[in-house]
């Protein structure tokens, strides 16, 4: 008697579970959600060549110090790289005199306290020491930027689909909102009349949600004066600091490639050792 009980209520629990699943395959058949002004306008990354692209791909150490150099002096105002050491520049060509001179162009603030002033006493870095935070906390970060926490720059070319694209097309990609339209040819204000871009955030259509509270950081020809003479256009900043930040999430990306190189031609030689070994054993043998 216990057991038919028990397989009544499991049949009468299996087939609840499967009336909703019908159900629910059934509404979003016939009555689909409505598209959201983020599915329709929001856009992919565009299309950008790195030399790092493809299997064989390899870092261009001048183009990482240019976008070191581009970090340094605009992004670095609100953004850390905290899992970066001073001395990990070395990768990108610089020398150990120059490493020390770079570090010392940022603070670091000691744990102790100054007993003269009651200050929290400050350090020169040393190469050891990774890149300091531009905010003591995130309380003074989001006060510093429109209550949005500038997130940390190290690992964001991995934590992002197509990452050094879409961190070139983020930088490019801030315009008005009047009169943009997406591939279909509709135009997001006329199609979603609330969208409108809330004050203090600005519209940028490879933002997930279209609206960002950071600024264009990269807004004219010229910001940055390259030492090695490259002309310093919006695009090519943002390309240089793309390549950068994908260096600061994979600096062993060189190496794996190379590693996986290597691995991929011992495997194409041992299958046909094994092969051949293969046709050495039953040549003699008959079927």
């Amino acid at each position: 008697m216990l057991r038919a009980i028990l397989i009544a209520i499991g049949v009468f629990f299996s087939g609840m579970m499967l009336y909703s699943f019908g159900a629910s395959t059934y509404a979003y058949l016939t009555d689909p959600a409505a598209p959201t002004a983020e599915e329709e306008f929001h856009l992919h990354p565009k299309e950008v060549h790195f030399s790092f692209n493809g299997p064989l791909g390899h870092y261009d150490r001048q183009q990482l110090q240019r976008g070191f150099q581009v970090f340094k002096e605009v992004c670095s105002a609100c953004h850390s790289l905290k899992f970066v050491a001073f001395r990990d520049l070395e990768q990108l060509g610089y020398s150990e005199a120059e490493v020390k001179a770079i570090a010392k162009q940022w603070t670091i603030k000691a744990p102790d306290v100054d007993p003269k002033t009651g200050e929290p006493s400050t350090r020169d870095p040393v190469p050891a020491d990774h890149f300091p935070k531009p905010f003591a906390n995130n309380v003074a970060a989001a006060a510093a930027n429109n209550n949005a926490i500038p997130p940390d720059l190290s690992l964001m070319a991995k934590a992002r689909h197509d990452g050094p694209a879409y961190i070139h097309s983020l930088l490019t990609g801030f315009q008005s909102q009047e009169g943009f339209k997406n591939a279909k040819g509709k135009e997001l204000l006329k199609e979603f009349p609330d969208s409108k871009t809330p004050e203090g955030l600005h519209f940028n259509p490879y933002f997930a949600n279209l609206n960002l509270a950071m600024a264009p950081p990269l807004s004219a020809e010229g910001q940055v004066s390259y030492s090695d003479g490259t002309k310093a256009t919006v695009d090519q900043m943002a390309t240089d600091v793309s390549a950068f930040l994908m260096w600061t999430a994979e600096p062993k990306l060189e190496s794996r490639k190379s590693t996986g190189m290597a691995v991929l031609f011992f495997l194409l030689i041992a299958t046909g050792l094994a092969y051949l070994s293969y046709r050495n054993i039953w040549a003699d043998k008959k079927h």
